[in-house]
Protein backbone atom coordinates (compact mmCIF):
# COMPACT_ATOMS: atom_id res chain seq x y z
CA UNK A 1 0.00 0.00 0.00
CA UNK A 2 1.27 3.47 -0.83
CA UNK A 3 2.20 6.04 1.79
CA UNK A 4 0.69 9.52 1.40
CA UNK A 5 1.92 12.68 3.07
CA UNK A 6 -0.46 15.42 4.23
CA UNK A 7 0.01 18.91 5.67
CA UNK A 8 -2.49 20.84 7.79
CA UNK A 9 -3.25 24.32 6.48
CA UNK A 10 -3.94 25.62 10.01
CA UNK A 11 -1.27 24.17 12.34
CA UNK A 12 1.27 23.14 9.65
CA UNK A 13 1.42 19.60 11.10
CA UNK A 14 2.85 17.17 8.51
CA UNK A 15 1.94 13.49 8.76
CA UNK A 16 1.93 10.29 6.70
CA UNK A 17 -0.92 7.86 6.14
CA UNK A 18 -0.72 4.40 4.55
CA UNK A 19 -3.78 4.07 2.31
CA UNK A 20 -5.15 1.87 -0.45
CA UNK A 21 -5.66 3.46 -3.86
CA UNK A 22 -9.41 3.05 -3.35
CA UNK A 23 -9.45 4.84 0.06
CA UNK A 24 -10.81 8.37 0.29
CA UNK A 25 -8.16 11.06 0.95
CA UNK A 26 -7.77 12.37 4.49
CA UNK A 27 -9.68 15.62 5.00
CA UNK A 28 -8.96 16.57 8.64
CA UNK A 29 -5.78 16.99 10.65
CA UNK A 30 -5.51 14.45 13.50
CA UNK A 31 -3.93 17.10 15.74
CA UNK A 32 -6.26 20.14 15.35
CA UNK A 33 -9.08 19.02 13.03
CA UNK A 34 -8.17 21.59 10.37
CA UNK A 35 -8.27 21.07 6.61
CA UNK A 36 -5.34 19.17 5.12
CA UNK A 37 -3.67 19.14 1.72
CA UNK A 38 -2.02 16.11 0.12
CA UNK A 39 1.65 16.74 -0.57
CA UNK A 40 3.67 15.49 -3.49
CA UNK A 41 6.77 13.80 -2.16
CA UNK A 42 9.71 11.92 -3.63
CA UNK A 43 9.34 8.23 -4.15
CA UNK A 44 11.73 5.73 -2.65
CA UNK A 45 12.36 4.07 -6.02
CA UNK A 46 15.99 3.60 -7.01
CA UNK A 47 17.71 1.51 -9.66
CA UNK A 48 20.95 -0.09 -8.55
CA UNK A 49 23.49 -2.22 -10.33
CA UNK A 50 24.66 -2.47 -13.90
CA UNK A 51 21.31 -3.40 -15.39
CA UNK A 52 20.28 -5.85 -18.06
CA UNK A 53 22.15 -4.06 -20.88
CA UNK A 54 25.58 -4.49 -19.32
CA UNK A 55 25.01 -7.88 -17.69
CA UNK A 56 22.93 -9.86 -20.16
CA UNK A 57 22.19 -8.20 -23.46
CA UNK A 58 25.66 -7.13 -24.35
CA UNK A 59 27.96 -9.47 -22.44
CA UNK A 60 31.70 -9.36 -23.20
CA UNK A 61 31.69 -12.86 -24.74
CA UNK A 62 29.13 -11.94 -27.37
CA UNK A 63 30.21 -8.34 -28.11
CA UNK A 64 32.31 -9.19 -31.13
CA UNK A 65 29.77 -11.54 -32.68
CA UNK A 66 26.59 -9.54 -32.00
CA UNK A 67 27.99 -6.10 -32.79
CA UNK A 68 26.79 -4.52 -29.52
CA UNK A 69 27.89 -0.93 -29.08
CA UNK A 70 29.09 0.43 -25.79
CA UNK A 71 26.50 2.35 -23.76
CA UNK A 72 27.37 6.08 -23.56
CA UNK A 73 28.75 7.22 -20.23
CA UNK A 74 27.31 10.18 -18.33
CA UNK A 75 30.29 12.40 -19.15
CA UNK A 76 30.19 11.70 -22.90
CA UNK A 77 26.41 12.14 -23.06
CA UNK A 78 26.61 15.50 -21.26
CA UNK A 79 29.41 16.74 -23.49
CA UNK A 80 27.54 16.05 -26.73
Amino acid sequence: MPMYEYCCSECQHTFEVRQKFSDQPVEQCPRCGGAVKKLISRSGFALKGGGWFEQSYCSSASKSSSGCAEAPSCSSAAAG
